[in-house]
């Protein structure tokens, strides 16, 4: 589906339904939801002509913001400010945020929800980690106490309107993977994460105890849990799929390449090729992003 078909569906939709109800609608969908992970504005400007759906990587965010590994640096603020422009930007693509476990402090969680469902977010993402936190697929991850977490998800549950909420586990051991994906269920979030799911054996598990609730997976280069395809995945039980890093990684490796050929030429440009980004192909990509070339249908009602 080119982008132009994707941008006028979108819109039909954004008409009549507000950020949330437009993701739990896709969610409810017979295919797998796929969220692309960006982590600035122009990896969201490439990653949206592809999918209606971005993923706000703390992964992602902590690297290009910080400079700095996905271990609890990013504040909320500046996690409020940067999806405020993604959805400027991106008034019709679903936008599922990542807030780590909520900035620490219960109050703090519930106030960022607030922020992020009153600039357009679609959902969060609410992880049991305790700090200091690492990325889900990293080694030594400590979890906050089941009745801990389920009382900060609960605040978070209440203080949000239509805002999607997907409740995340980062347990490494299977019998307490399954014991808390099921607990999580059993709450009015929407949607149940286990992070750093293995195999595909475990992943049939945590569908069979989490129930008719929906399902969330997390893919990553490199990280614990198997590479699998959305056909794949929705065999398995699967309703929502997200990719953390693709962008960040290929970024990292299509930039290191080409300065290693730079200096291999002596600071000569390559000759342009067909199909090469140069200064044109970047200014149209970014002039989507303006406000007046968005359709009609995208403008959101004055309140």
């Amino acid at each position: 589906m080119d982008s132009t078909t994707q941008d006028r569906l979108n819109g039909s939709l954004f008409e009549t339904a507000r950020p949330g109800e437009r993701l739990r609608q896709a969610i409810a969908s017979p295919e797998v939801t796929a969220l692309i992970g960006i982590f600035d504005m122009f990896s969201a400007s490439v990653a949206a002509r592809h999918y209606n759906g971005l993923f706000v990587s703390g992964f992602g965010f902590s690297a290009s913001y910080y400079g700095l590994p996905d271990i609890g640096f990013i504040a909320w603020p500046d996690m409020v400010n940067f999806v405020q422009r993604l959805r400027l930007a991106f008034p019709a693509h679903h936008l599922l945020v990542d807030i780590d476990d909520g900035y620490a402090d219960p109050e703090v969680a519930c106030h960022v929800v607030q922020q992020l469902e009153a600039i357009g977010a679609s959902g969060v993402i609410l992880e049991d980690q305790k700090r200091p936190r690492r990325c889900g697929h990293a080694e030594g991850k400590q979890i906050l106490p089941l009745e801990e977490y389920l009382e900060k998800l609960t605040l978070v549950l209440r203080t949000r309107g239509d805002l999607v909420v997907v409740a995340r586990t980062d347990a490494t051991e299977e019998p307490e993977m399954l014991r808390r994906a099921a607990a999580l269920a059993a709450t009015d979030a929407d949607v149940v994460l286990v992070d750093g799911i293995p195999t595909a054996e475990l992943i049939t598990k945590v569908r069979a105890v989490v129930q008719g609730k929906p399902m969330l997976f997390n893919q990553m280069t490199g990280g614990k849990s198997p590479r699998l395809s959305l056909p794949e995945l929705g065999e398995l039980g699967v309703d929502v799929a997200i990719y953390s890093a693709p962008c960040l990684f290929a970024a990292q490796e299509a930039i290191d390449r080409d300065l290693v050929a730079l200096k291999e030429r002596e600071g000569r440009l390559p000759e342009p090729r067909p199909g090469a980004v140069g200064v044109a192909a970047a200014t149209a990509l970014l002039e989507r992003n303006i406000s007046r070339h968005h359709p009609r249908s995208h403008v959101p009602p004055q309140a």
